[in-house]
């Protein structure tokens, strides 16, 4: 064997990849029938009972924030769906930023927002950094990452998974850091990102299934241990994520993530959905392998994706805590637009 060339890592396949604890296979054709036909039959999803959460946000916050510096507050904004505005050691960060009116190749088709972003595009302080978790189009929105290429000041750095940084080279994109699972990469300010692994899959047409790679993101500043999970199903991989950070976490060094970004929708029927989204009790599983100080649930309330309503997520939430002795304020939702101010690292 020749020394200098790295051994085959177990979630890369010939073709593509896989997860670390579930062989992902597309569902079949008779499987997708079986969901829509049962949906259809029962009525599902049914509309909301309650209007999804918006409030106006705090913009002179936030803007000053953004210009703090080394004495920016840390803070977390939900914008919707995926989307959430970071303010940690004195960078701006946006996860996964979807601003389209849909989830789709095309915007006269497809899943529509219920709720709007809750900040636009113009009110937005100038983006530093940007977590791409994945290729799906709820998640990898074409024009508002040619947005953020092209705003005033120069481009983000794109942090994305393997097989990425070819689709945003082709939209002239070239400031990328493209990882794999566990590969960390350190800002100049010492703030380290590190992709990693998740439960899930890819695609963004009929044949690329699983060409390029999906996970989640960890962000370790000073000021603030973040955790962005992307999307995912439950897996043994959380409890490995918290494992691969425990030296870094210990709490002489402050302790867990400050905040971990945990999807709570999307989950119904789970006979289909379960190998690649969590449900919210699922999710208050991950909070607790993880170790997270808090949580914030995120993935719901913009996009009818699946089957329970869009309104559903946060009291399957409530009932999880409750469940596994979760305190309210330890896992979370907010509305769109709220900012949370997350209480800085004492170490």
């Amino acid at each position: 064997m020749n020394p200098t060339v790295p051994p085959k890592k177990k979630h890369h396949r010939a073709n593509g990849f896989q997860n670390n604890y579930l062989e992902f296979r597309r569902k079949r054709l008779g499987e997708l029938l079986r969901w829509r036909y049962e949906a259809w039959q029962r009525g599902l999803p049914p509309p909301p009972s309650t209007p999804i959460p918006v409030v106006a946000p705090d913009l002179a916050f936030i803007h000053a924030n953004a210009k703090a510096g080394a004495a920016m507050q840390p803070a977390a904004t939900w914008i919707g769906h995926i989307t959430v505005l970071v303010q940690i050691a004195g960078l701006n960060i946006l996860t996964d930023p979807v601003f389209s009116q849909r989830a789709s190749p095309a915007q006269f088709a497809g899943p529509k927002r219920w709720t709007p972003p809750g900040l636009t595009l113009e009110q937005l302080p100038h983006i530093d950094v940007v977590l791409l978790s994945h290729n799906h189009y709820d998640h990898l929105d074409e024009p508002s990452t040619r947005h953020f290429a092209r705003q005033a000041g120069g481009a983000p750095l794109y942090f994305v998974p393997l097989g990425l940084k070819d689709w945003m080279a082709k939209r002239r994109i070239t400031r990328v850091v493209e990882m794999d699972w566990w590969d960390e990469h350190l800002l100049d300010n010492g703030v380290s990102v590190t992709l990693t692994p998740a439960q899930h899959w890819s695609s963004r047409t009929l044949a690329d299934a699983l060409r390029t790679l999906w996970g989640g993101f960890a962000v370790l500043a000073p000021d603030c241990h973040l955790y962005f999970a992307g999307d995912t199903a439950y897996s043994p991989d959380f409890s490995d994520i918290r494992r691969h950070f425990a030296g870094r976490q210990m709490p002489a060094h402050g302790g867990g993530f400050d905040l971990a970004l945990l999807p709570i929708g999307a989950y119904e029927p789970r006979w289909f959905m379960k190998d690649q989204h969590c449900n919210p009790a699922e999710a208050a599983q991950i909070h607790l392998d993880l170790g997270a100080k808090k949580s914030l649930g995120v993935h719901w309330g913009c996009f009818q994706l699946t089957d329970e309503p869009l309104d559903q997520p946060p009291r399957d939430l409530a009932a999880a805590r409750t469940d596994r002795g979760i305190a309210a304020d330890d896992f979370f939702t907010l509305a769109v637009g709220q900012t949370w101010k997350i209480p800085p690292r004492s170490a």
